[in-house]
């Protein structure tokens, strides 16, 4: 289910008990709508309204923050890339085959996490698109080894190639710690059990504001609008925790910038 037809259902579901809310007041006899109970409902509603604001501004925080760091250490892998390439040009001959190997692998990680996008041209790459996440991850895994074993591979002539080696070698190094940072990073961080729970804490407020307010034109209107707010709120939550994903994702933009470097 998509990130927008959840919201839409969370919409439905609050806009349902408000109705419920209506439905049970209108049927309320005279006595159960004594000043006391009305009271007592408007203490209910303060009190779960602020609990659900809590809750609400806390986990939207959270997914920010870790689609902020999720962006930083993208960012961080591309320019990683693009050292050690630059790094393997630097040692000219010999490291073609390395080179040709870096780009497939650049290539096929786009493939692997945009996969909404068009697929990067110019270049040959293992089809990963298709695969799991996990299938895909542990194609890009033995690539990546494979790369290594060539750097280290490598013949220098001389002794300045030797030094290019070396610096090579480490800037791969530097490239798998930015990798293994992507890879420990969570691709959804919310408990799906603690979104439901969340939206029944909402289904509940707004059954309280159907027995609390007026079925008038003005009061369902604004019911409706706080409704279509809650909806897109958890929808940003939902959208944001899939960082490769809809409409708030991180941008393929510099690891296509680094297979742009690689091939020039």
């Amino acid at each position: 289910m998509s990130q927008l037809l959840k919201a839409l259902v969370v919409l439905a579901l609050l806009c349902t008990s408000a109705a419920l809310g209506f439905l049970v007041r209108s049927r309320m006899p005279e006595p159960q709508r004594s000043k006391e109970s009305t009271e007592f409902i408007e203490l209910i509603i303060v009190l779960l309204v602020t609990i659900a604001a809590v809750v609400l501004g806390l986990q939207t925080t959270s997914v920010k923050s870790a689609f902020d760091i999720a962006e930083h250490d993208r960012a961080k892998y591309a320019a990683q890339l693009t050292l050690l390439d630059q790094c393997m040009r630097n040692y000219g001959t010999g490291s073609e085959l390395v080179r040709r190997h870096l780009q497939s692998f650049t290539a096929a990680a786009i493939a692997s996490n945009w996969r909404s996008e068009a697929a990067p041209a110019g270049v040959s790459y293992p089809d990963v698109s298709k695969m799991s996440r996990d299938g895909a991850r542990s194609v890009l895994t033995d690539l990546m080894n494979h790369i290594g074993l060539e750097i280290r591979q490598l013949n220098p002539p001389d002794q300045l190639h030797e030094k290019l080696a070396a610096d090579c070698f480490d800037q791969f190094k530097d490239v798998v710690r930015a990798r293994s940072s992507i890879i420990e990073e969570p691709y959804s961080s919310i408990a799906r059990p603690f979104l439901r729970m969340l939206v029944f804490w909402l289904m509940v407020i707004f059954a309280c504001f159907g027995l609390r307010a007026p079925a008038s034109p003005l009061v369902l209107i604004v019911i409706a609008l706080s409704a279509i707010s809650l909806s897109s709120t958890m929808f940003i939550i939902l959208d944001m925790d899939m960082p490769y994903e809809g409409l708030f994702k991180i941008s393929s933009q510099t690891m296509r910038t680094a297979l742009s470097d690689m091939l020039r």
